[in-house]
């Protein structure tokens, strides 16, 4: 038995890890997208490193693009097998996977435009909406809790990973020549006091284990903070500066994790009285899957539900669904606060936003979550001077602000409390994936600490005998 990292290794996305059987069996973990790469995103993706129509299964550990943003591609390459994910992924992708292949299809409109006036050749999307839809048909449904059975010698146990509504750590038990092996892949770890989620379940022993390490070498604010620091930045930029407050986030999780937050402000009669846009169409549809799905739901949030119907609802909040009316919304220049996605701000209505508004002091960039550092985000938190929107420059002249307590992902002390039910010794390595190589040399020593001492930190297309 065999596996190969191609991708989330040494790098935070794209996540892509190739299992081969003793019977040859093909099951691959997550089928993700590379994001914020910069030039060396598009050709990231444009290769998986394997054969698409060799791989027997695709497991999903939970809906975020970075690990099922390439689904559509994998079947437009001839991937025919099972996809397996828990409900809410599923729910999930059929919103996510459609709406990236349309992001995919106009940002290559308006790149095919420029390069038809420099005399390029146009180029293709990584995939179409009727991938997305072949992409969906083959879904399986598999519930939490409990060993499915995917074929003889092959068992799936999907644990709560506390990430987003239907994330899930994944534990594959392999019987080949009468051994059992054990293998789990943890998927994004969330955090132990989430504002909505319950808190991660534990993982059974394991033999081998693959781990991300997003934030494997920093500790995070308090998430009770939280909402007190937004009302801050809404209240300076707002209030005190009369300018718009900006924030990039990921439509999934982000987005209802300030919802939330706002409803708390107004429940608190804190909540100022401005007009609060959420400028994505998929971020209203997220919303309503999160909804759909409060199994997911910690204790403090299903308490919210019995005296709010709606905990992500409050007074001056509107979505965004028609393009113009997004784009009217540039030509304003009363206070107001745009939730917009994507949250590195490297797609999608944000990025139009940003070079609109990123030329007025008066106005801030608010960075909510992890953003890699090739990624328009990446650069703002950077500190850069002046950044590349649509190959135009500008320069940043608004402020740019940082919320470094709003993170889906656990820390390093969540990441060693979802480990703390393993004996080391019985664990015959780890692998460190999904995290900047810096992070994971730190928490490389941090799980040694532990008594983990057999750690890898795999390289993109880097294979293992196990």
């Amino acid at each position: 038995m065999k596996i190969g990292f191609h991708g989330a290794a040494r790098t935070v996305t794209g996540s892509k890890h190739l299992l081969t059987l003793d019977n040859g069996r093909q099951v691959l973990l997550d089928c993700g997208m590379f994001q914020g790469m910069g030039k060396e995103t598009d050709t990231l993706n444009g290769v998986f490193g394997f054969d698409a129509q060799t791989v027997d299964y695709l497991i999903l550990s939970h809906a975020h693009i970075d690990h099922s943003g390439l689904v559509p591609k994998l079947v437009k390459d001839g991937f025919k097998g099972k996809i397996f994910a828990t409900s809410g992924t599923r729910d999930l992708c059929a919103v996510l996977l459609e709406d990236s292949a349309e992001i995919q299809r106009d940002d290559t409109h308006f790149e095919n435009k420029k390069r038809a006036q420099k005399g390029l050749p146009p180029i293709e999307p990584l995939y179409g909406i009727e991938d997305a839809r072949k992409a969906m048909d083959l879904f399986q449904v598999v519930p939490y809790g409990s060993f499915f059975q995917i074929e003889p010698g092959l068992e799936l146990l999907y644990t709560d990973a506390g990430h987003i509504i239907g994330s899930a750590a994944v534990s594959l038990k392999i019987t080949s020549g009468g051994r059992e092996t054990h293998l789990t892949f943890s998927g994004d770890v969330g955090r132990y006091k989430d504002l909505i989620l319950k808190s991660p379940q534990a993982i059974p022993q394991a033999d081998y284990i693959l781990i991300e390490s997003t934030y494997g070498d920093s500790l995070h604010l308090q998430v009770a903070d939280a909402a007190e620091v937004l009302l801050d930045w809404i209240t300076k930029t707002c209030l005190q500066k009369k300018g718009k407050l900006i924030i990039p986030a990921f439509s999934v999780g982000r987005t209802q994790e300030l919802l939330f937050m706002l409803n708390q402000l107004e429940l608190d009669h804190k909540l100022p009285s401005l007009d609060y846009y959420v400028d994505s169409p998929l971020s209203y549809e997220a919303t309503q899957v999160v909804k759909k799905h409060p199994e997911n739901f910690n204790d403090y949030i299903t308490g919210v539900l019995k005296v709010d119907s709606d905990p992500f609802d409050f007074k001056g909040l509107q979505y965004i669904q028609d393009a113009e009316a997004s784009k009217a919304l540039n030509g304003r220049t009363d206070p107001m606060v745009i939730i917009s996605a994507s949250g590195m701000a490297d797609a999608g209505r944000v990025k139009h936003h940003i070079a609109n508004n990123i030329g007025d002091q008066k106005n801030t960039i608010l960075i909510v979550g992890y953003c890699e550092p090739h990624s328009l985000g990446g650069h703002l938190i950077g500190g850069a001077k002046k950044v590349h929107i649509y190959g135009d420059e500008y320069a940043v002249v608004a402020e740019v602000g940082q919320m470094r307590s709003m993170s889906a992902h656990g820390d390093y002390q969540d990441l060693l409390h979802f480990l703390a039910g393993q004996d080391p010794t019985k664990v015959r390595k780890v692998f460190v994936v999904h995290g900047e190589y810096p992070v994971q040399q730190g928490f490389q020593k941090h799980l040694a600490e532990k008594g983990f001492t057999n750690v890898e930190i795999p390289e993109r297309h880097q294979v293992f005998e196990l």
